[in-house]
């Protein structure tokens, strides 16, 4: 089925869109073109977008903004933001009197012409995403990298060559209501994350599983064999299994033992030649290598491991200052993905962490903090939690020092000022942004503008 098939399907229903965020607005924008009735909903008052407001009136949309947006959905057909969980009140309420529930995305699998490659887990997941989109741009493909992050892709669908092949991003947000059949899926790894919007881990844990659940016998699905949640789904899958680890050799994936990488047991490179640092990039390799063997010739694999610069917001070098490195790390959004950025470098660090928790505890991430923090700046509104778990912990004994900012740009300003020529100064926050920021590029650019203004 086409996108336009799927919409000439729809003509003559009520539609109700939730949510007029980046990757709904094109959807919107589109049903709307083609005469389908759409509601567009969203928390926003008027009086805070008054210019898309008014754009999709006069493209024929109703609307229904502010704090009740979500009361008497009567859609036949829904469409969720991945950031509303399905089991809010007035969704369950329409979806229990018969309305159909979907997404942007969900939409995106049924009408995509091309082959798929699904990526998800708790942290890597953005960076293998860009690796696997390069290696494949770089093995000379057409490649369209979406989902969670790169543009929304549904509505040029239509457009999409049969031998393209789409790369995605997908976050349990948006998995929670899928059932999709990639031809490559990829789980990086699982931690806890996200639980202020998940019941529990075996919701979360329910919401990944759904990127294989759908999956058919000849597609591939790539697991982490050293993570011990992403292992157990082996006997649950139905695709071919490929496995990526650090620990053990595997026969169908990729491993890495003794600084040698393997792909399907035939040496690869050498660890040491990935060109960005820190072995959780060389776990991202491996899973990426995993994923498109068969697709990239071995030379392309090991060319773009060397000449692969990273990706912005993720250990990303901001500049040297009298012999002080700075780095922006904010897309480290949780304990596990600080925990990562810190076993990247080999010595101690200053490190600049804080904002809103996500209902995850800080117990783990204060045994890495004395591990291989020099000194720890704390700010944001978890900033206590954080310093009370560490100070909580039976090791701790002063080392690293702690100091406490409440306003963001004095965090960045005191770290600097305690910086000596040698240090490493890194933004790894372990929380979210949204108690200062709209998102962790806000925050990381932010982080990039106070360092660059350093003198």
């Amino acid at each position: 089925m086409t996108l336009s098939e799927y919409i000439a399907s729809i003509k003559g229903k009520r539609i109700s869109v939730l949510g007029l965020g980046v990757s709904n607005m094109p959807l919107i924008n589109t049903l709307l073109e083609c005469g389908c009735d759409v509601t567009a909903h969203d928390k926003a008052k008027r009086e805070d977008i008054p210019e898309k407001a008014d754009s999709l009136e006069k493209l024929g949309a109703k609307l229904r903004l502010g704090e009740d947006y979500l009361d008497n959905i009567d859609g036949e057909i829904i469409f969720r933001t991945p950031g509303l969980h399905p089991d809010t009140p007035g969704i369950k309420k329409a979806v229990a009197a018969g309305a159909e529930l979907t997404s942007e995305m969900e939409l995106f699998f049924k009408v995509c012409p091309c082959r798929i490659i699904a990526i998800t887990g708790s942290d890597g997941k953005t960076t293998t995403t860009t690796i696997i989109s390069e290696l494949l741009k770089a093995a000379g493909y057409n490649v369209h990298l979406g989902g969670n992050i790169g543009k929304p892709l549904l509505t040029e669908a239509d457009s999409y060559g049969e031998k393209d092949i789409a790369v995605l991003e997908l976050s349990s947000f948006q998995l929670i209501t899928m059932c999709c059949d990639p031809d490559v899926s990829v789980i990086t790894n699982l931690a806890p994350n996200h639980l202020d919007i998940h019941k529990d881990m075996d919701e979360y844990i329910s919401s990944k599983k759904n990127i294989f659940k759908g999956q058919s016998a000849d597609k591939v699905l790539v697991l982490n064999l050293d993570n011990d949640i992403t292992a157990s789904f082996i006997p649950e899958a139905t695709a071919k299994v490929r496995c990526f680890s650090r620990r053990q050799a595997v026969s169908e994936g990729a491993h890495c033992l003794d600084g040698k990488i393997y792909l399907n047991g035939d040496y690869l490179m050498d660890a040491a030649e990935i060109f960005i640092p820190g072995v959780h990039n060389v776990e991202n390799f491996l899973a990426a290598f995993s994923a498109v063997d068969g697709m990239v010739p071995r030379e392309v694999m090991v060319r773009t491991a060397r000449e692969f610069k990273g990706v912005e917001h993720r250990i990303e070098h901001v500049r040297c200052l009298r012999g002080v490195d700075y780095y922006n790390d904010s897309i480290a959004s949780s304990p596990s993905r600080t925990t990562a950025g810190l076993n990247s470098f080999e010595k101690k660090v200053i490190l600049i962490a804080g904002g809103k928790d996500k209902g995850v505890p800080f117990d783990s991430l204060s045994d890495i903090i004395m591990d291989r923090v020099k000194l720890l700046v704390l700010t944001g509104a978890a900033r206590g939690k954080i310093r009370s778990a560490l100070e909580s912990n039976p090791r701790y004994s002063g080392q690293p020092p702690v100091v406490e900012y409440q306003v963001f740009k004095d965090a960045v300003l005191g770290a600097a000022e305690r910086a000596e020529p040698g240090d490493v100064v890194i933004l790894s926050p372990a929380c979210t942004s949204f108690d200062c920021f709209k998102n962790f590029a806000e925050r990381g650019n932010t982080f990039k503008e106070i360092v660059m203004g350093l003198e």
